[in-house]
């Protein structure tokens, strides 16, 4: 990009690493390519379909892993903590694209680049170290089949110094488990879609940055401005605040929100025993974190010392955690989401899928499609809190049934065979969130059509949809519709709405913040 095509806010720069011949090298793309395609997903979407041969292998050498910034994305801007990461979906056979917060995407920005495109497979495990201009491919055998956070405690000790942060994989990664995930920092994880698995067909281990250099802006006192309103008034636009995700678990179950056992429905009065709030009554919440230049700190890190050991270190089970292997798997035993959540974040597989894996192999079990031969003698029923465990344990290690619980829903149905297929809960191969579609028709049609499946974080959310327009008047949204109508005028606000989550996404911002922005703007 020359001076004269300065466009503010980018670096102007995309890292590509071929991590076969090793071979690195700098792409920099017109001001024409960040204007029509902003970033983040955006720039994957275009990527993805750009360069990758249709029929190539997800889990094979064709295969690219993209982590892309939006334009916001490390600057000082409340929210502005995420990036995406995509590649075709060893889950879904199609697009795969995951968001993730924290300070990677950041540090990302502050090393000079925007994206970072990962090519074909190498020869032993490595890890990629960018230090501002300086790239290296690092050997990573010593750390390979580490759990995440010994993984990130290693790397920061060999490199040293401070301001490192780090994208990595456990041994879900490397095990090539169809769901796994990369996080960002031990805490922040990348879910959906398997991109761990990709990463780990890689024979990637992790990508740590250190940067300190400031992208250049149009108007560095008007972002000034704008987030020191945010910084006085984000209470008002975050409903995250003071608990985290998942506050309203109690109310989610009242209005049929809340996915309870494999998504059949019915009631679940223990939903009391495992909200956030009560994490707080019982002192297992040891503080709130947060993302890169955020005040909403919206993050619990957990500590427990009994039943199970879990330390602070991996954070503790946010909304979708609590509801996939709580509910969604008919247990209310708090003390055993923390402990899932925990294993699940040591060995880097999304606690999404990983609910809805085992919520569908206990109602095979409870219906005589599989039984204690299949389950090596464990009673999966449902309510029962030391068999999720026992099969999280077994997904992560591949063994028994875990090896086809691993293979995502959609493919352990067809394993199994004998009908289990009307039990796996998903779209496309990804596996339902924890937003019951029945009552948010919008979010269920946005599952239908939207390429990667099942992903709840660039839909409607019917219920909550009407309360926020108000503050939307800005951008000229549709009247109110009402939650449960399945109607075309819903279908046209289906689009707007998409096409604004889209944005957020694009940008680098996290969904949380831009609620406001008809009061901001």
């Amino acid at each position: 990009m020359s001076t004269e095509d300065i466009l503010y806010g980018y670096n102007g720069k995309i890292l590509h690493i071929n991590l076969s011949n090793k071979q690195i090298s700098i792409e920099n793309p017109p001001s024409s390519y960040y204007r029509r395609y902003i970033g983040g997903c955006g720039f994957l979407a275009q990527m993805l379909l750009t360069q990758l041969e249709k029929g190539v292998d997800p889990l094979g050498p064709e295969n690219k892993l993209i982590f892309a910034l939006g334009p916001f994305t490390g600057h000082p801007i409340i929210g502005s903590g995420r990036n995406s990461v995509g590649a075709k979906s060893p889950l879904t056979g199609g697009f795969g694209e995951s968001d993730v917060g924290g300070f990677w995407g950041a540090r990302l920005r502050q090393a000079g680049y925007d994206a970072i495109i990962v090519e074909a497979i190498s020869a032993k495990p490595v890890y990629i170290f960018i230090d501002n201009e300086e790239v290296r491919i690092r050997d990573a055998s010593a750390i390979w089949g580490l759990e995440v956070a010994e993984t990130v405690k290693a790397i920061h000790a060999e490199l040293g110094g401070n301001k490192i942060s780090t994208a990595v994989i456990g041994p879900g990664g490397e095990r090539l488990i169809r769901y796994a995930c990369i996080i960002n920092d031990s805490l922040h994880a990348a879910g959906r879609t398997g991109m761990g698995a990709v990463m780990g067909s890689k024979k990637l281990k992790a990508i740590a940055i250190r940067g300190n250099q400031r992208p250049q802006v149009a108007d560095k006192e008007k972002i000034s401005e704008l987030s020191r309103w945010m910084s006085r008034n984000f209470k008002e636009i975050s409903h995250v605040c003071d608990y985290g995700t998942g506050a309203s678990i109690e109310n989610y179950e009242r209005t049929g929100n809340l996915p309870i056992r494999n998504f059949q429905g019915g009631d679940f009065p223990g939903v009391k025993n495992i909200t956030p709030q009560k994490m707080f009554e019982k002192a297992y919440v040891a503080k709130m974190d947060g993302c890169f230049g955020c005040p909403l700190r919206c993050k619990r890190r957990v500590k427990l010392v009994t039943p199970w050991k879990v330390e602070p270190v991996y954070g503790g089970p946010e909304y979708e955690t609590l509801a996939a292997v709580g509910p969604n798997c008919g247990i209310d035993h708090l003390e055993a989401l923390i402990k899932a959540s925990d294993m699940c974040n040591r060995h880097g597989i999304d606690t999404m899928s990983t609910g809805v894996a085992i919520s569908f192999a206990m109602e095979c079990f409870e219906d005589g499609i599989i039984g204690l031969r299949e389950t090596e003698g464990i009673q999966l029923n449902f309510g029962n809190a030391e068999a999720m465990l026992k099969m999280i344990e077994k997904i992560a290690l591949r063994k028994g049934l875990g090896d086809i619980l691993a293979e995502g829903t959609k493919r352990a149905a067809e394993i199994i065979g004998k009908g289990a297929q009307k039990y796996a809960m998903h779209v496309k191969g990804l596996e339902l969130p924890m937003h019951e579609p029945r009552l948010k028709k919008g979010m269920g049609l946005h599952y239908s059509v939207h390429s990667a499946g099942a992903d709840h974080c660039t839909g409607i959310h019917d219920n909550v949809i009407n309360s926020n327009l108000a503050k939307w008047e800005g951008i000229d949204f549709a009247e109110p519709v009402p939650g449960s109508e399945l109607s075309p005028r819903k279908a046209r606000m289906l689009y707007q709405v998409g096409i604004w989550r889209h944005i957020v996404n694009y940008l680098g911002l996290c969904l949380f913040v831009p609620w406001s922005y008809g009061q901001i703007q």
